[in-house]
């Protein structure tokens, strides 16, 4: 038993130091939404979008999070049709630490 003490505590190691990779590129990510877009929306888990119209993050929804356009809109620069929206512009590392981090806190809708 004493044989595999090595080969199990590098496999440990190596999967505690990916949680805390993807916990970094996750917080890393809300940093980026809290300056380009928490003026408007609720970029964490909780809270208030302050602009009503503007929804919070955590609702987006799977089926935008998983369409495999959204990812390249957000290089390309995602915008909408409410004017007062500026176009967000990422490069390939951040929209996808920016949408791994939207994943993660997706939250079904509370109805009113």
């Amino acid at each position: 038993m004493n044989r595999f003490a090595p080969a199990l505590l590098a496999v440990g190691v190596l999967w505690s130091t990916g949680g805390q990779a993807l916990d970094l590129e996750q917080r890393r990510a809300e940093a980026m939404l809290q300056r380009m877009c928490a003026r408007c929306h609720a970029v964490s888990r909780t809270g208030t979008s302050p602009n009503e119209l503007a929804p919070p993050f955590r609702y987006l929804g799977e089926n935008k999070l998983y369409d495999p356009d959204f990812m390249q809109r957000l290089q390309n620069g995602y915008s909408s049709i409410h004017r007062a929206m500026p176009t967000a512009r990422f490069g390939r590392d951040d929209a996808e630490a920016v949408v791994g981090y939207l994943r993660a806190i997706q939250e079904p809708r509370k109805p009113k």
